[in-house]
């Protein structure tokens, strides 16, 4: 075996982690927690169905190596929940530091390609990186009004504090947009004192 290849085999060795690392999102079925292996697999099939809705012309084959790369960081650093104010304030700095790792165990050009599509995803610069975000942010929602509210009722969410984190959504599948609005309002309320005009 070459030297290459052992470096290749202890990347997707490491990889297998990522089955381990469980999210606040539950299953449809509210069995268990999903894992971040399972929501990136779910993100990627998105991708491929709801490609129809992309406002800008983009390279779908790039979006799915932008999702498929953008989460392995959550091996070292855990997932971070999406309304965690203060895991989130030091979510960048862990990512960074499971990104050097991590795609440091690659060969080293595969190490300069994996850790420049985790950049990307980060900067949000590119249409590519626009989508794959606002599909990563799409998978949880469903999941969500699936069953019933899931995790945005076990934590008392707000449709304000919902739709806030969706807003990316709002220009990169506009045509998704009404609906995503129309599920997070059956589920979540309104923050008190907040009404409808005010919105």
């Amino acid at each position: 075996m070459t030297h290459r290849l052992q470096q290749q085999i202890a990347f997707l060795t490491e990889a297998d982690k990522l089955k381990a690392v469980a999210r606040r999102t539950r299953l449809i079925d509210d069995s268990r927690p999903e894992n971040s292996a399972e929501h990136t697999w779910h993100v990627l099939l998105g991708a491929l169905v709801l490609r129809e809705y992309f406002s800008e012309p983009c390279d779908p084959l790039h979006v799915l190596e932008l999702l498929v790369v953008h989460d392995l960081v959550e091996i070292d650093a855990g997932d971070t929940f999406a309304y965690d104010h203060t895991g989130q304030g030091t979510r960048l700095d862990r990512e960074r530091a499971a990104a050097d790792r991590l795609y440091g165990l690659l060969p080293s050009d595969q190490t300069a390609y994996f850790r420049a599509l985790w950049d990307e995803f980060e900067a949000q610069q590119t249409p590519d990186a626009r989508i794959a975000n606002a599909l990563d942010r799409l998978q949880p929602l469903l999941q969500n009004a699936a069953s019933n509210g899931g995790t945005w009722r076990t934590y008392g969410l707000s449709s304000e504090d919902v739709l806030q984190r969706m807003a990316p959504l709002e220009t990169t599948l506009p045509r998704v947009w009404p609906s995503v609005v129309a599920m997070v309002e059956q589920f979540c309320p309104p923050r008190p004192g907040e009404s409808d005009q005010s919105r």
